[in-house]
């Protein structure tokens, strides 16, 4: 497939929405690995390991951004496909460029794209996974029905999400972390203010017992729900519920 070619950011691009990562994309991975100390990598691996892929699958990374995990499901399954999706054309761009790089072109497709309305026919992929993507879509209620719809009634969904830990002896420190080290250290490399909208939106999202309220609301079953890292991360995993 072509490379993406990178979009200029428009200014008035809205806090979360593809044209706002457009802005971060050349510097995203950088500033995910010096801003959660590393920990993101080791959370993406369960995050794999949840799917629990067999032979065959096609997979679907939703918010796919630079391809991290997409390229992570590849390397742990060499007979599985990829497909990743996001509406950021600049960071699909940089992913494309890794996945290329790691020889990995004729097995991962990126496609720009939007989770609330999936160009998938029902039941067409077998796993779905999503990394710190699904805080940033307006209706997310949409996007889990859209992952229930395309996913097939033996298939797995996992998604990984930051939140912010509401309890615990170090709660206090990394709620520290989320407010004031987030935005900085992403204002300070990337002279962006992107990042205070991330903290902003992990601050904002649910508690994880409401989230998979929402999942199991909107046709999934929920398998699992895992706080990683004092509660920083939440690993979610479900199944489709489908009619008989």
């Amino acid at each position: 497939m072509s490379e993406t070619q990178p979009v200029k950011q428009d200014s008035s691009a809205a806090a979360g929405s593809g044209q706002m990562f457009d802005g971060i994309a050349a510097r995203y991975d950088l500033l995910n690995r010096i801003i959660s100390l590393g920990i993101d990598q080791r959370w993406r691996k369960k995050t794999v390991a949840a799917l629990e892929l067999a032979s065959g699958d096609r997979v679907l990374d939703l918010a796919t951004g630079t391809a991290d995990l997409a390229i992570l499901v590849a390397q742990t399954a060499p007979d599985v496909d990829v497909i990743g999706v996001d509406p950021s054309r600049n960071m699909l761009a940089v992913g494309q460029r890794k996945i290329e790089q790691k020889q990995l072109a004729s097995r991962i497709t990126l496609q720009e794209g939007d989770a609330q309305a999936l160009p998938f026919a029902a039941d067409s992929v077998s796993r779905i996974c999503m990394a710190f993507g699904i805080r940033n879509v307006p209706d997310r209620a949409l996007a889990l029905r859209e992952m229930a719809r395309v996913t097939r009634k033996d298939g797995r969904i996992a998604i990984l999400e930051l939140a912010e830990p509401r309890e615990g002896l170090l709660s206090g420190i990394a709620r520290f972390h989320v407010h004031s080290v987030v935005p900085w250290v992403g204002g300070l490399l990337s002279g962006s203010k992107e990042y205070r909208y991330l903290q902003q939106s992990i601050a904002a999202f649910p508690a994880a017992s409401d989230f998979a309220a929402l999942m199991e609301s909107c046709g999934l079953s929920v398998l699992s729900v895992e706080p990683l890292t004092f509660g920083v991360a939440t690993l979610y995993v479900a199944t489709p519920r489908k009619e008989k």
